[in-house]
């Protein structure tokens, strides 16, 4: 495993600045880190094993917690990178063409020392003999296709579960965009999909995204608000996703302010503040108390700031009791070297002791 030192205590305070201080030092009133779930070397053992898994994806889970960097601390550094159809292949490999390759995608989540690395069917299977065996894969079962015109947004299978377990998977990945008409529909099918995954073994992952334009409201976007994204998460473990991908909340009052579904007062006024820590919290509690791990999205790439915004992430996910970061964008649309680093970064959050939970 590797070390940090005081100099990489002392990094990390540089990279979030006048942060720093409110970031590590903050202290969590709402749900106490005692009544959490954690992450740690004995997850498994501790929680996942008193669950109805199989004992083939509790032995998934624990590859996927065996790989890479961050091996044996219970945390997660995952690349994804199925931007090529979410977002476009030129939209997304343009500023860095070697990645229209997808073994240089896979050589990237090897090098940048992740636990594992989450493609398309089309990526991984091109690779599959090669590296199958050398990292986890997580196949993304479903996309977003950006060729249909005028654009619409849905979430549609590429393949099957079987096709994910033949090629060597370790497990599979699907979105569901809640909120959104097709989401009942996105439901049903995935739940399906991660019944036949833990039959045959494998874990599930879930981009447990909020989805519909009436959810932006005076210049905000609720769709990554604490209460709405804290009962997507609720929804994705009630179809056992074993672990949920969530975009990290920025906002909050979403059922108020929408003026829609139901909520508590209680949500507002005790289980969160405005602190992202502690928004990140509401995320963490929504998925049975940690008992499901919550990775927090990289989000895209801004250029000079991406290393100070995913250290930030890292360290409110890692803080709020979360599992990881799944960090793609802001890695691959840069040179390999400075990619690698800049999942090194991530990771070395991880592995600070003095990175505590709040």
């Amino acid at each position: 495993m590797a070390t940090v030192t005081k100099g990489s205590l002392d990094k990390l305070e540089e990279l979030l600045g006048e942060d720093a201080r409110d970031l590590l030092e903050h202290r969590c009133q709402t749900v106490p880190k005692e009544q959490l779930h954690l992450p740690g070397p004995d997850i498994v053992d501790r929680v996942w094993k008193d669950s109805d898994r199989p004992v083939r994806v509790l032995a998934s889970i624990e590859r996927l917690l065996s790989f890479g960097r961050l091996t044996g601390t219970g945390y997660l550094s995952i690349l994804p990178v199925d931007q090529g159809i979410e977002h476009t292949a030129g939209a997304s490999f343009a500023p860095n063409p070697i990645y229209f390759d997808g073994g240089k995608i896979v050589e990237l989540a090897i090098e940048g020392g992740c636990n594992a690395v989450a493609s398309t069917f089309g990526v991984l299977g091109s690779v599959a003999r090669r590296y199958a065996h050398r990292i986890p894969f997580i196949c993304k079962i479903n996309h977003n296709e950006l060729l249909t015109y005028p654009t619409h947004y849905d979430q549609i299978l590429f393949g099957t579960v079987k096709e994910a377990w033949e090629m060597g998977a370790a497990a599979i990945g699907a979105t569901i965009y809640f909120g959104s008409e097709e989401s009942d529909r996105q439901l049903k099918e995935v739940a399906v999909a991660f019944h036949e995954a833990h039959v045959l073994g494998m874990a599930t992952v879930l981009w447990c995204y909020v989805r519909n334009p009436a959810f932006k409201k005076d210049g905000v976007n609720y769709e990554t608000a604490a209460d709405l994204t804290g009962q997507a998460n609720h929804l994705g473990v009630t179809i056992q996703a074993d672990i949920i991908k969530q975009k990290l909340p920025d906002t909050n009052r979403g059922f108020e302010i929408l003026n829609f579904s139901k909520t508590s007062p209680a949500v507002y006024d005790k289980l969160t503040t405005d602190h992202p820590i502690d928004l990140c919290r509401y995320q963490v509690i929504s998925n049975y108390m940690g008992r499901a791990g919550l990775i927090n999205s990289g989000g895209e790439s801004h250029g000079s700031s991406d290393m100070r915004d995913a250290v930030r992430t890292a360290v409110i996910n890692k803080r709020a009791g979360g599992m990881g970061l799944i960090s793609g964008r802001k890695s691959f649309q840069r040179p390999m070297k400075e990619g690698v680093e800049l999942l090194h970064a991530i990771q070395d959050v991880y592995l600070n002791p003095a990175v505590t939970i709040a």
